[in-house]
Parts: structure tokens; C-alpha cells; sequence
């Protein structure tokens, strides 16, 4: 058997038999092992797709040997392999993490449903990014879906329950109008395979249902995204859900729906319907503008550390799709990128975070305290960088990739979206870039001046670091951060190839 003929499948396949064998076992420590040890197989065989693809170029599976369109097709190129390396790389990063500080953060014998509960939800987000049937795309995003909102709510805090909640409602409503605009063209094209959606679509694309198809899809996938005004979701879900699944959602959940926008704006419709004939790119432009200031300027007044981070989040999804906006290579190649890297060092500033909060100021952990004792608020941050030095070195490396600075990942995103809008002759918006970049260095030096140039509490001036177990995974998010901005061979050259692929070459 050639199993290397069968990675699409086993990438999936794999951690979605994990989760119901973590529940039938119910003990912590083996639903770890279980689920661990697929998001390690599934990662394995992400770099083996990514590997194949470029060398030989895309693959198709069809799942049973049922040829597409009759069949369901899973189809790797570069954009989802990258994607793919992404989910699965953070998966098996957070993973070990969540051993060392769930006890702290999760009742024991509740710790068998939470891995249950974190292989649905690597499933789910593996399938969105490999699948090529749009109704496929909609299933797996109900399971990465449904999944979320139970690890939000598992959060100690009980505002945990009210943000899950909150999301569960503005998530299904995302969901519904994603499931309308599949629906839509559906009725249009009668099929559901995506390659094979495109080649009908060019005969009805401009059609009443193919445009208000379009719509939907736009607002649906861009409530996943979180993408401004559209946002609201994000900073109760990021600041109260246990800090793993923050790291990881903020990693992955919403990089995996641009990626979905992406490929529907250039496999299904193609970019001349989306930015040659439409108002999109004028839209997509002033929303990215509105979220890259205006959460960022939020964010500057957040007293809560992780809730900071969080309206960064918002301010760095802006980024992204102000990329898309170009409708270029470079804007698209922008896009891609930051997608990446904005996934790695968010994981990474949230796993320190995390860090912080499994081990309180005189060393005892945070699981006896009250979980509003617990947050990471300004106030209690006071002098941090004297007894956690590696954690708030770590934190302010991340925040300079936030910002952009040379040689960390941020830079490079931000360089290709400053080239984008030097193609274009947009002289004003590389303005905009650089000044919304002066926002993030104000909220990361609120976190630089509590930590390092306050005095802590007396008493409170021992080392406190937390473990090697808690520093090691979120040390080498952080080492990534730095590496890519200083060779992007993996990113920019897959990002640059994916971005060629989708346009044609011709933008």
C-alpha cells in the first residue's frame, strides 16, 4: 500500500478517529496521547502534501474512487498546503502545551472531553482547507464550528459561557448565509465540486442568483473571519476561553476562513467577476482600513492583557484582506503571507500569555485562585520582565512582529503590502500601513513599560517562570516568528506561487 498516495485522506481521517476514541477511553492522560499523536500524523503528512505539491504540482484524491463531480474530491495546491502546515503545525505545538496547564484551567474529569472536543476541531479545519465540494466546505465548518464553541465555554470564567454564546449565535448566522450562497449556485450550476463550479459559472456569471450568491458568501465567510463590523464575536471568545484554545483559534480559526474567501473569490467566480465588475475591492478596502485603526486604537485602552491582544487580532485581519483588495500578485502574495505569520505569532504571544497565567506573581498557580483574580490585567503586571524574563522577551518579540519591525515575520507582510500599493500607484496607503503599524508599537509598549519599567509589589520580586514544559512550545512559535522574517523561502515562495496560480499570472 502506498500510503503516500493517500495522505489527503489519512490527514483527515486521522484526528476525526481520534475524538470519538478520546471519549470512549475517558482518562485525560491516554485522550491525550490519542489525540496528540494524530495532530503529529496529520502534521507529518501536511509537510508530505506540501512537499509533493512542489514537486509535482496539485493533487487530486477522489474519495472512494468516485471520479469528481460525482464523487467528492479532496485537491491540494500550494495555497491549502500552506494552510494545511499551518492548522496542523499548531495543533501539534498547542497540544503538548495544553498538558501542562489544563489541570490549572479544566476540572480532571472534564479533560477527556476537552482533547475530544480539540481533535473535532482540527478535523474540521483540515477539511475546510483540503475538501474541493462546497457543501463539503460547510460540513467541515460546522464541525470545526460546534466543536469551538464547546472549548470556548469550558473556560473557568463564567463570561466564558455568555462568549460562547455570543458566538455560537453570530456563527450560525454565518453559517446560513454560507449555506445560501452554496445553494444559490447549486441551483445555478448543478454541482457542487468546485473546479467543476467554476467552468459552469462562466456561462451564468452574470446572473441574479450567481451575484446574490456572492453576497451571501461575502458576509458569511467574513463574520468567520471576523473581519470589521463584523467582529464582535472575537474579543469575549479570545479573552475567556482557556488560553490554549485562544492560542489556537487565534492561530488557525479565522486564517482558515480567508483562506475559504480566497478560494472562492479566485477558483469559483474569478477575480474579473469579484474586482473587475464589482464595488468589492472599494469595500473590502475601507472595512480593512476601518479594522486596522480603529480596532487597533481599541486596543491601546484594553486593561486586559489577552483582551488587548485580541482587538490586535481584529486590527491584523485588516491586513489581510486590504492585500485581497489590490486584486495584484503582490496584494495577494501580501495576503497569503500575514496569514502565516500573523497565525504563528499570535499563537505564540498567546501561549505566553498563558504561561503568565498558569503561574501567579508569587509562584502559586492560578488554578486556586477566583478566575477574575486570575486575568492578566494591567495592574497586575507590574514589574513582570524581573520574574518572568523569558516570557516577557518572548511577548515583546511577538509584539514587534506585530508591528513590522525588520527581521520578524510581520515585516515581511507588511513589505509585500507596501510593494502592493506601490503597484498600484496608492502612495496614500503605504502612508496608512506605516501609521496604523505606529498604533501597534503603542499598545505593545503599554505592556513594555508595565512589565519592565514598573516596580512590582513587594514581595513579589523572585523568579516565577513557568515551566520548561509551558516556555518550550511557546519559545519556538517565537523562534518561527523570528526565522521567517529572516528566510522566507517557505512562506513568500509558496505565498508567491499560490497568489501566480490563482490569478494566472495576469494581475
Amino acid at each position: 500500500m502506498n500510503i503516500a498516495a493517500h495522505l489527503p485522506v489519512l490527514l483527515v481521517a486521522i484526528p476525526l478517529i481520534s475524538a470519538p476514541l478520546a471519549v470512549l477511553l475517558r482518562h485525560g492522560g491516554l485522550a491525550f496521547a490519542v489525540v496528540t499523536a494524530a495532530a503529529w500524523a496529520a502534521f507529518a503528512s501536511a509537510i508530505g502534501l506540501w512537499m509533493q505539491v512542489a514537486e509535482s504540482g496539485p493533487i487530486a484524491y477522489a474519495i472512494g474512487n468516485w471520479p469528481p463531480p460525482w464523487g467528492i474530491e479532496y485537491r491540494v495546491d500550494r495555497l491549502s498546503s500552506l494552510v494545511l502546515l499551518l492548522v496542523s503545525g499548531m495543533a501539534a505545538v498547542v497540544l503538548p502545551w495544553c498538558r501542562a496547564t489544563l489541570a490549572r484551567e479544566l476540572e480532571t474529569d472534564r479533560h477527556y472531553l476537552y482533547y475530544a472536543m480539540f481533535g473535532l476541531c482540527l478535523t474540521g479545519l483540515l477539511g475546510i482547507t483540503i475538501t474541493g465540494d462546497a457543501f463539503n466546505i460547510f460540513v467541515f465548518l460546522e464541525i470545526s464550528s460546534l466543536s469551538t464553541y464547546v472549548l470556548i465555554a469550558l473556560g473557568r470564567d463564567r463570561r466564558a459561557l455568555v462568549a460562547a454564546y455570543q458566538y455560537l449565535i453570530m456563527g450560525s448566522i454565518g453559517a446560513t448565509f454560507i449555506v445560501i450562497g452554496i445553494g444559490l449556485l447549486y441551483l445555478m450550476t448543478g454541482t457542487l465540486n468546485l473546479a467543476d463550479m467554476a467552468q459552469r459559472l462562466a456561462a451564468v456569471d452574470s446572473s441574479r442568483p450567481v451575484l446574490a450568491a456572492l453576497a451571501f458568501l461575502t458576509v458569511g465567510i467574513s463574520l468567520k473571519l471576523a473581519l470589521f463590523p463584523l467582529h464582535q464575536w472575537l474579543p469575549n471568545a479570545y479573552t475567556y476561553a482557556p488560553s490554549a484554545v485562544t492560542a489556537f483559534l487565534a492561530a488557525t480559526a479565522t486564517k482558515v476562513s480567508v483562506y475559504v474567501l480566497i478560494r472562492f473569490y479566485y477558483t469559483v467566480f474569478g477575480g474579473h467577476l469579484v474586482f473587475d465588475r464589482l464595488p468589492l475591492p472599494e469595500v473590502m478596502l475601507g472595512l480593512s482600513l476601518i479594522a486596522m485603526f480603529g480596532a487597533s486604537f481599541i486596543a491601546i485602552f484594553q486593561n486586559n492583557l489577552k483582551r488587548l491582544f485580541a482587538y490586535s487580532s481584529i486590527g491584523q485581519i485588516g491586513y489581510i484582506t486590504l492585500g485581497l483588495s489590490f486584486d495584484s500578485i503582490h496584494g495577494l502574495t501580501a495576503s497569503i503571507v500575514h496569514l502565516v505569520n500573523h497565525g504563528v505569532t499570535k499563537g505564540a504571544v498567546f501561549l505566553l500569555i498563558g504561561g503568565m497565567l498558569a503561574v501567579s506573581p508569587a509562584g502559586r498557580p492560578s488554578g486556586r485562585k477566583r478566575p477574575e483574580e486570575a486575568a492578566p490585567t494591567f495592574d497586575k503586571l507590574a514589574g513582570l520582565a524581573r520574574r518572568m524574563p523569558v516570557t516577557c522577551f518572548g511577548i515583546v518579540l511577538g509584539g514587534l512582529s506585530l508591528i513590522g519591525v525588520p527581521g520578524t515575520a510581520g515585516f515581511v507582510s507588511k513589505w509585500y503590502l507596501i510593494l502592493a500599493a506601490m503597484e498600484k500607484g496608492q502612495w496614500w496607503l503605504v502612508a496608512a500601513i506605516l501609521l496604523s503599524s505606529l498604533l501597534a508599537v503603542a499598545y505593545v509598549w503599554r505592556f513594555v513599560e508595565v512589565a519592565y519599567f514598573r516596580a512590582p509589589p513587594p514581595g513579589e520580586s523572585g523568579r516565577s517562570e513557568a515551566s520548561p514544559m509551558v516556555l518550550a512550545p511557546a519559545l519556538l512559535l517565537v523562534a518561527a516568528t523570528i526565522w521567517f522574517g529572516i528566510d522566507t523561502s517557505l512562506t513568500v515562495g509558496t505565498a508567491l506561487d499560490a497568489a501566480t496560480q490563482l490569478t494566472g499570472g495576469s494581475r
